[in-house]
């Protein structure tokens, strides 16, 4: 076997290790992991039975069976923010608890580590986003997607998953705590609330409604529910995949400088 041959080699099965590694996170962790799949439950189950037939009714008259139609997708992607933050302080915990720099003395890939939590993340996130639309489905979301638009909203949620991860990541890396990684993802908890994932933006005051079109909650909240309700997309797809690539882009970058600095700083 080649050298390159042999360093693949050992760095996937390091990757394969961390990933498993990040996955038994979920088990030693269960009030975490409880969270991270409760919570979007809990406001999927609050907007609908609460505010769903006000806010259906607001929507075109369909009452609280339209608005579970229309709030859906924008939960499925808080559920992504909500994983976001546990990866944010997954990553921090390690670095805290030293775990990282003894990864660093050790015949470990180092690029297994960062690949293991965004990996790793990202099956958990699965995980929840499966429970999500079970609970819609189970509470009478209909969604009129075609196997093909099944296939591309996997797709696009994928992305924007993989993108937001990266960025948790990086911010788990500049927090000093895991109680400030925690924090850390605070605005991107709130930008759903001001996109168009329980409300229409054109209903807002002009202000907000600018920047509720302008930031990327809203595009990524649009394609999917195009894709799931087999509606008309219109630009919003291009718009949220630029998003989508320039975040992963950004956060990327920012974890590798920030994993390669001197842990000793």
């Amino acid at each position: 076997m080649s050298t390159a041959s042999a360093v693949r080699t050992h760095t996937l099965a390091d990757s394969v290790t961390m990933i498993r590694r990040r996955l038994k996170h979920m088990l030693r962790y269960p009030a975490m992991t409880a969270q991270l799949i409760g919570m979007p439950v809990v406001l999927l189950l609050l907007f609908v039975y609460v505010f769903g037939g006000t806010l259906g009714n607001g929507l075109g008259g369909g009452g609280r069976g339209q608005y579970l139609d229309y709030v859906t997708p924008g939960i499925i992607l808080m559920t992504t923010v909500g994983a976001a933050t546990s990866t944010a302080i997954s990553v921090a915990m390690d670095t805290a608890e030293g775990i990282v720099a003894r990864f660093r003395t050790m015949a470990v890939s180092r690029s297994s580590i960062l690949v293991g939590h965004v990996i790793g993340s990202m099956i958990s996130i699965a995980i929840s986003i499966v429970v999500v639309i079970g609970v819609a489905l189970a509470i009478g979301f209909r969604p009129n997607a075609n196997p093909a638009e099944w296939l591309a909203a996997a797709g696009f949620l994928a992305l924007f998953v993989f993108s937001l991860t990266w960025l948790a990541v990086a911010l788990g890396l500049t927090a000093k705590s895991p109680e400030g990684a925690s924090n850390a993802p605070l605005l991107l908890m709130l930008l759903p609330f001001f996109g168009s994932g329980f409300v229409p933006t054109d209903s807002m005051p002009t202000a907000l409604r600018w920047f509720a079109e302008y930031q990327p909650f809203t595009p990524a909240i649009e394609t999917l529910r195009g894709l799931l309700m087999g509606e008309a997309i219109g630009n919003s797809a291009y718009q949220a995949v630029a998003w989508c690539a320039g975040i992963a882009l950004v956060g990327f970058l920012w974890s590798v400088k920030l994993f390669g600095r001197d842990p000793g700083r």
